[in-house]
C-alpha cells in the first residue's frame, strides 16, 4: 500500500505543472499514483528521470547495519514511527525506549538500519542496537579523551555497583565510589552520577568507571593548601572517617590525621568507639607530623585541661579515696580515683599476707574499691594506694598472740629446700626449718613430710618483732622419743635384728620404726670368720648411741669377742686357783692360756 501511494503521488506531482520539481516531498504529496498506474495520465520520461535524480539527491542512501539519526514522527501505544529521511519510515517497539519514558514526537533518536526493506516493503530499524554501537563509541571516546560521563546506578553487585553508561552496564568498584570508605552502598542505587571511564576490556566488553577519580583532583588541591598551613598546636575541625582498635582517622578536608587511642581521652578506654562515632564532627589539635606532612598525629584530650591539674586539694597522703578498677596487672591494679587520675595499688599493698599473689586474686576490672593514699606526686602525676591499710596490722600485738612456747595451728603455704612456710593468720607467717619437722625421720625435702594446704600444729620457737620473723617447730609439739630410746637402745644393749642393706663400708639394720643402726664392716664378722649377709637375722650390740644426731652404731663381732675375753678372764682365775692348790699343774694351766692367746691373736690378724 505504501508503494502504491508513493507511485500515485509521483504521478500527480509529475502532471502538476504548478508544483516545483525542486522539492521531491512536495512532488510526492501531489502526485496522483492511481492515474499513473491506470495510465490515465502519462508522465514524460524526462520528468521521471528528473524525479529519480531529485530522490537520489534528497533522500538518505541507507545501508544495512548503519546507524543514523531519525525523528519520532508518530507514537502509538506500542510503537514509535521514526523518520530517517529515507524513502519510507521505520517502526520501532516502545520496549526499546524503556530507559526513556519521556519519549515524544519530535525527539531525535539513533537507529540502526537492520533491513532496508523486508518482505512487506517495510524499513526495519533498531534503536537498541544503534544505542549499543554508539555507546561503545562514546565510551571509547570518553576514555581516550578523559571526559566526564553521566551514568545511572542500577543495582549493587559483589564488590561494587552496576552503572548504566550510554546503555552499557559498567562496573563501579566500591573503592571508587568516594574518597572515604562507604558503609551503605544502597544509598547510591537509583542515583544519576558523574563518572570517569578508567578501564575498558575490549575482549570481554567490560567497562570500569570511577566517581572517586573526579573528586580526587579537587581534593588534591585542597590537600596541598591545607598541608601548607599546618602547624603544631593548630586546632582544626574534622570528621571521623574510620575507627580502628588503635585509634581514629580524621578527615581534615582532604587530609587524613590519626588520633591514637591514648590521645582520645585522659581516662583509660578499651576502644575508641567509647568516645567517638563515625561521621562525627569534632575539633582536634595537631600534635606532630613528619617532614612531608603525610602522617599527621592529632589529639582530642589535649583540648581539655589535664585532670591532675584539677585534682582537689582534699586528696592528701593518708586520706581515704574511692575509685574504680580500670586495669589489672600481675604486680597490681590501677584505680581511677577521678576522671583521668589513677593510682596504683601494688599487690603487696593489697594484703598483710607476705605470700604475694596476683592482683586478680583480690580485685577485678570494674570493682569499686576504697583505698588509702600512700604517696602522692602531683608534678610527676603519680599516686600509690593501699588497701591493707584499712585493716589493723596483725603484727601490732604479735607478742600477746604468739608468745614463745605457745602452740597453734597453721596452714602450709609454701616450701623451700630448707623448710616450710606456715600461715598463722593473714599477714603472719612463720618458718619451720626442715630439722624441726620430725624427731626421728631424716627428711631431704619438706614435700616428703607435708603438702601445701595441710594444717599443721606448731610451737613458737623464736619471735623477732622488728624483723617481722616467726620461727616455728612441729616436732616440738610431741615428746622426743629419743629420750626413751636412750634407755632402751643405749650403749651395751644387745638386740636381735635383720640386715636390710649392705654397702661398701658396712651394713644397716632396723631396730624399730624410728631407729636404723649402722654396722661397720669390721663388726660384721661372725665367730667362724665368715661375714654377715643381707637378710640374715642375728644379734647385735649397740656400741654407740647419740640422740642429738640420731646416730646408732652396732656390732655383731663385739658379742663373741666379749665372750672370748670373759673366757680368758675365767681361765686366768682358774689357773691362779689351781696354782695355789697344786703347783705341778701350773704348767698345764699356762699351756691352756697360751693356746687361747694365740687363737685371739690369729683372729685379730684376720
Amino acid at each position: 500500500m505504501a508503494e502504491e501511494k508513493n507511485a500515485a503521488e509521483v504521478t500527480e506531482q509529475a502532471t502538476a505543472p504548478v508544483v516545483s520539481q525542486k522539492d521531491p516531498k512536495e512532488f510526492l504529496e501531489n502526485f496522483d499514483w492511481d492515474k499513473y498506474e491506470e495510465g490515465i495520465e502519462k508522465v514524460e520520461d524526462s520528468k521521471l528521470n528528473e524525479f529519480e535524480k531529485l530522490v537520489e539527491e534528497n533522500f538518505v542512501d541507507t545501508a544495512d547495519e548503519e546507524v543514523v539519526e531519525g525523528t519520532v514522527v508518530h507514537m502509538t501505544d506500542r510503537e514509535a514511527i521514526i523518520d530517517i529521511n529515507a524513502k519510507s519510515e521505520g517502526v520501532i517497539s516502545l520496549n526499546e525506549f524503556r530507559y526513556n519514558p519521556d519519549l515524544k514526537v519530535g525527539d531525535k533518536v539513533e537507529v540502526l538500519i537492520d533491513i532496508r526493506e523486508d518482505k512487506t516493503g517495510q524499513l526495519v530499524l533498531s534503536h537498541r542496537k544503534a544505542r549499543t554501537i554508539m555507546a561503545w563509541d562514546r565510551v571509547n571516546a570518553a576514555h581516550d579523551k578523559e571526559e566526564i560521563v553521566t551514568g545511572f546506578v542500577k543495582c549493587r553487585t559483589k564488590g561494587g555497583m552496576i552503572v548504566d553508561v550510554f546503555g552499557i552496564e559498567a562496573f563501579l568498584p566500591g573503592s571508587q565510589i568516594d574518597v572515604k570508605p562507604i558503609r551503605d552502598y544502597d544509598q547510591y542505587v537509583g542515583k544519576t552520577m558523574e563518572f570517569k571511564v578508567v578501564k575498558i576490556n575490549h575482549e570481554f566488553k567490560n567497562v570500569v568507571v570511577s566517581h572517586k577519580a573526579l573528586i580526587e583532583a579537587d581534593i588534591e588541591e585542597q590537600k596541598k593548601e591545607i598541608i601548607g598551613q599546618l602547624e603544631k598546636g593548630q586546632v582544626l575541625e574534622g570528621v571521623v572517617k574510620n575507627i580502628t582498635s588503635y585509634g581514629v582517622f580524621i578527615d581534615l578536608g582532604g587530609v587524613d590525621g590519626l588520633i591514637h587511642i591514648t590521645d582520645l581521652s585522659w581516662s583509660r578506654i578499651n576502644h575508641p568507639n567509647e568516645v567517638v562515632e563515625l561521621d562525627q564532627k569534632l575539633n582536634v589539635v595537631i600534635l606532630d607530623f613528619d617532614d612531608n606532612k603525610s602522617r599527621i598525629q592529632l589529639g582530642l584530650k589535649q583540648l581539655e585541661k589535664h585532670p591532675w591539674d584539677a585534682l582537689g586539694e582534699n586528696i592528701q597522703v593518708g586520706e581515704k579515696v574511692k575509685g574504680k578498677v580500670v586495669v589489672i596487672a600481675d604486680y597490681g591494679a590501677f584505680i581511677e580515683v577521678a576522671e583521668g587520675v589513677e593510682g596504683l595499688i601494688h599487690v603487696s599493698e593489697m594484703s598483710w599476707s607476705t605470700h604475694l599473689r596476683s592482683a586478680q586474686d583480690f580485685v577485678k576490672v570494674g570493682d569499686e574499691v576504697e583505698a588509702v593514699v600512700l604517696t602522692l606526686d602531683r608534678e610527676e602525676r603519680k599516686m600509690s594506694l593501699g588497701i591493707k591499710q584499712l585493716t589493723p596490722d596483725p603484727w601490732t600485738d604479735i607478742t600477746s598472740k604468739y608468745p614463745v612456747g605457745s602452740r597453734h595451728k597453721g596452714i602450709v603455704r609454701n616450701f623451700t629446700n630448707f623448710g616450710v612456710f606456715v600461715e598463722m593468720e593473714e599477714g603472719i607467717d612463720g618458718l619451720i626449718y626442715i630439722s624441726d619437722l620430725s624427731w626421728t625421720k631424716k627428711i631431704k625435702h619438706p614435700s616428703e613430710f607435708v603438702n601445701v594446704g595441710d594444717e599443721l600444729e606448731v610451737e613458737v620457737l623464736e619471735l623477732d618483732v622488728d624483723g617481722r620473723k616467726l620461727s616455728l617447730g612441729h616436732k616440738q609439739t610431741t615428746e622426743n622419743p629419743w629420750d626413751k630410746y636412750a634407755a632402751d637402745f643405749g650403749e651395751g644393749s644387745v638386740h636381735k635384728a635383720t640386715v636390710t642393706d649392705i654397702v661398701d663400708k658396712g651394713a644397716t639394720i632396723v631396730l624399730n620404726d624410728d631407729i636404723t643402726a649402722f654396722v661397720p664392716s669390721r663388726h660384721m664378722e661372725k665367730e667362724d670368720g665368715s661375714k654377715i649377709k643381707k637378710g640374715e637375722e642375728i644379734e647385735f650390740k649397740v656400741i654407740e648411741f647419740n640422740k642429738d644426731f640420731k646416730r646408732v652404731v652396732a656390732s655383731h663381732t663385739a658379742i663373741f669377742r666379749e665372750q672370748e675375753e670373759n673366757n680368758i678372764k675365767t681361765a686366768k682365775r682358774k689357773a691362779a686357783a689351781s696354782a695355789e692348790e697344786n703347783a705341778p699343774t701350773l704348767g698345764d694351766a699356762n699351756a691352756q692360756l697360751q693356746a687361747l692367746k694365740e687363737k685371739m691373736e690369729a683372729d685379730a690378724k684376720k
